[in-house]
């Protein structure tokens, strides 16, 4: 059986040491008395919710799966996930970043983000359910109504129900300007939905009594293509004025996707059929209404890697420590025993490594990125929040995209070190991969990610943002640049940082004389980015071990963190060479290809 324990360690490390969260909340007026053990204590029973009640259902949600009565179109979810939710909602745990004119607890939405990485680790089908309500709740927070609002953002709060996001279609793809679903407007200021959703997640289940779909249609005068977008809340039972439920809204499941992983999540086959929904933000913006909750998945499914990351590195190093096989090529080290533990061996403890690493650096990337929208939020400073806003924005593909790919490798080589028990199901490795997979393609595929990031973040401001990001490795490169002990970590991002702005540059020439340079450099560019974020974390995990260590403290965390950050940087970060020399290929390779493809 797999195991599993929350991290708080390195939580709390990041939280304090890095990024100095009580510092930075003290001038948000809505977090200004948050002190560090508030949120360690919130952490550590985030950890044992995680470990102790939705960890134990994994395996056995991932073998039993969801079911579908076809003739009432309920859902029944895994043995023991509606139980687990029921006391989810009990302790609070819905409420726990949201506002408290809601019902919310109010606290940073930082804690939160951790609180989900565990949730992730422990059970990414189960977690799923829960949040993607954060999405609608913050979409309909953004941009519902006042009576949207009254009637919708009580209950989302609280997890008396939850939230989907109702988008694509079977022709669209991530294509949202191709979707053909109807709003037809009604005499009462209603509209009535018609059309087809697919891969809907969480769009039908067990859990609550009611559920607060968002979906994407046109209304009659819509324009073609993206523009003619409208968003539209369409609850599976309707809600009555003094927010009672009313009649059911035929909004219903017409079949279960049979999925490679996730199989704890009932990923829905959506119809609507003449159902009741009401306009959230202007006619054709729904677009720039439902990106509020497709940014916030996109951060959470970075966070689903992360966590699935971690939970796979633990597992392989238990079982690395324990299984023997072999004798070390330097000569026996158990003695005592007919083979030495194949964590002896060097190619297992880089599949160790790199697992740990790219968890580590993940999780300083996630973290940031959660303070920041704290900051975006609640900032008295409008520069601060601008600023915040900015960075948010560069690198919400870079942790959809990196962290999933990452994990990706991760995970499977973790299912390497187990040998032929990873491809064993009780062991728990195969499902880490399987589950892995998903979080590339959705919330837009990770080629999607990439051409946002260099298309839209970077040339499209003409690298501004960039160097907004640059900045702070600049700064960084300026304290630690005269100290020896910090050379083998600020080098190697000085020296990439430097090489960005002409890479950055050339493509963006070749770019505006062919779009499809840009199409053919992008993944490759994002992954360069993606190291340069992560090494600058690594740079400043080292430099607050590196003090610690001179300051006299020998907690061996320290010791480990250098470590890591050696490894990262040997043997993981100048993959960006050979990155920007592919990107620089250029489109020919791929395009001038006819024949090969004929």
């Amino acid at each position: 059986m797999p195991i599993y324990t929350p991290p708080l360690r390195d939580m709390q490390f990041i939280l304090h040491e890095v990024l100095n969260v009580t510092e930075e909340f003290k001038v948000l007026p809505p977090h200004a008395e948050v002190d560090a053990e508030t949120l360690n204590a919130v952490l550590e029973e985030g950890g044992k919710f995680a470990s102790e009640v939705t960890f134990p259902l994994n395996l056995a949600g991932d073998e039993q799966g969801c079911t579908l009565d076809k003739a009432t179109h309920e859902v029944t979810t895994p043995k023991g996930f509606k139980e687990a939710y029921a006391k989810y909602v009990e302790g609070g745990w819905a409420a726990l970043s949201c506002d408290p004119a809601y019902g919310g607890q109010g606290l940073p939405f930082v804690v939160n983000q951790c609180f989900y990485e565990m949730l992730n680790s422990a059970n990414q089908a189960w977690t799923m359910y829960p949040g993607l309500s954060h999405g609608a709740y913050e979409a309909l927070h953004a941009h519902g109504t006042d009576e949207q609002k009254r009637l919708y953002l009580p209950k989302l709060t609280s997890g008396e129900w939850t939230g989907t996001m109702c988008l694509t279609e079977p022709h669209c793809g991530t294509d949202l300007g191709l979707l053909r679903t109807k709003a037809e407007p009604q005499a009462d200021g209603s509209y009535r939905i018609t059309g087809n959703k697919i891969f809907i997640s969480a769009g039908e289940h067990d859990f609550t009594e009611n559920i607060v779909h968002l979906v994407l249609a046109r209304l009659p005068d819509a324009p073609a293509g993206s523009k003619g977008i409208s968003l539209f809340v369409v609850p599976k039972f309707k809600v009555n004025a003094d927010g009672t439920l009313g009649e059911r809204n035929p909004i219903y499941c017409g079949g279960l996707e049979h999925k490679m992983g996730i199989h704890g999540n009932a990923t829905a086959q959506i119809v609507i059929d003449g159902a009741t929904g009401s306009l959230v933000g202007q006619p054709h913006k729904g677009l720039q209404a439902m990106f509020v909750m497709m940014n916030a998945a996109r951060l959470g499914v970075g966070n689903q890697s992360l966590g699935l990351t971690e939970v796979a590195y633990q597992n392989a190093l238990a079982y690395a420590k324990d299984r023997i096989q072999m004798r070390s090529l330097s000569g026996p080290k158990a003695k005592d025993k007919p083979a030495d533990p194949i964590i002896v061996h060097p190619d297992v403890r880089r599949m160790l490594l790199t697992a740990k690493a790219y968890a580590e650096g993940g999780r300083a990337m996630a973290m940031y990125c959660a303070l920041l929208i704290d900051k975006e939020q609640h900032h008295p400073d409008e520069k601060v929040r601008k600023d915040s806003a900015e960075l948010v924005a560069l690198l919400t593909p870079i942790v959809k995209a990196f962290i999933t790919d990452n994990a990706w490798s991760a995970t499977t080589q973790c299912q390497q070190v187990f040998g032929g028990h990873g491809y064993i199901h009780e062991w728990g490795m195969e499902q880490f991969v399987r589950d892995a997979r998903i979080n590339m393609i959705y919330e837009g595929t990770n080629a999607i990610q990439s051409l946002d990031l260099l298309g839209r973040k970077v040339l499209g401001n003409n690298g501004a943002s960039l160097r907004k990001f640059g900045k702070l490795v600049a700064k960084l490169v300026e304290e630690e640049g005269v100290n020896e002990k910090m050379a083998e970590f600020i080098n190697p991002i000085a020296y990439l940082g430097d090489q960005m702005t002409k890479f950055t540059t050339e493509i963006g020439f070749k770019g505006s004389q062919n779009p499809d340079e840009v199409g053919a450099a992008a993944v490759d560019y994002l992954r360069v980015a993606g190291h340069l974020v992560f090494g600058y974390f690594f740079a400043r995990m080292a430099q607050v071990a590196l003090r610690r260590i001179a300051e006299g403290d020998t907690d061996p965390f320290y010791q480990a963190k250098l470590q890591t950050a050696r490894f990262y940087f040997a043997k993981l970060f100048p993959e960006t060479a050979s990155l920007m020399r592919t990107a620089r290929a250029g489109a020919a390779p791929l395009m001038d290809t006819d024949a090969v493809l004929a």
